[in-house]
């Protein structure tokens, strides 16, 4: 579905949130690429620590749960980047319209329940990069539940913008309109 046809039925378009997947890609490719490198080391040093005592079986436990860890966070971040791919949040003056991978769907405001599962301010170092400084879900009358985090450039903007709609009436202005 075009724009177009979107703006039609959910009125005036205000603003575009893109999902940034080639950043989530990279974050996949690192972790990824840490966790090769930890399980790769760490089998070896397991290996030859067998029947020792000394520092050799904590360092291969170590290196094996840098890997493993690596390994699922980046595959889980990988399958995220391509269920997420071209990911973006359209915002309508009547709703939103939520397109990935060349689907689009269009959700007004009546269809939102609420938004939950916000997360906090997350202060650790490399949260943004993570993309775990800031997070929240778009909870659907129908159950359904879309996981915004900060690889959605504005996510904090995105989910105020939302509450206001949903939670206080006030609904947003489309571009070339008057108050």
């Amino acid at each position: 579905m075009r724009r177009t046809d979107a703006a039609r039925e959910l009125g005036g378009f205000v603003r575009e949130h893109r999902t940034d997947g080639s950043r989530r890609l990279r974050l996949a490719g690192i972790l990824l690429a840490v966790g090769a490198v930890g399980t790769a080391l760490g089998v070896p040093v397991t290996i030859a620590s067998i029947g020792t005592t000394d520092g050799a079986p904590e360092l291969a436990g170590l290196l094996l749960g840098v890997g493993l860890v690596g390994l699922g966070l980046g595959g889980w971040r990988l399958i995220q980047a391509r269920r997420t791919r071209e990911q973006c949040f359209d915002v309508h003056e009547r709703g939103l319209t939520h397109r990935v991978a060349g689907n689009a769907t269009l959700i007004p405001w009546a269809d939102i329940e609420r938004i939950g599962s916000a997360s906090a301010e997350d202060g650790r170092p490399l949260a943004e990069a993570r993309g775990t400084g800031f997070g929240f879900a778009i909870e659907l009358r129908d159950a359904r539940k879309i996981r915004v985090d900060t690889f959605t450039e504005d996510a904090r903007e995105l989910a105020e913008t939302i509450h206001r709609a949903v939670n206080l009436g006030q609904l947003p202005r489309g571009r070339g309109r008057r108050p």
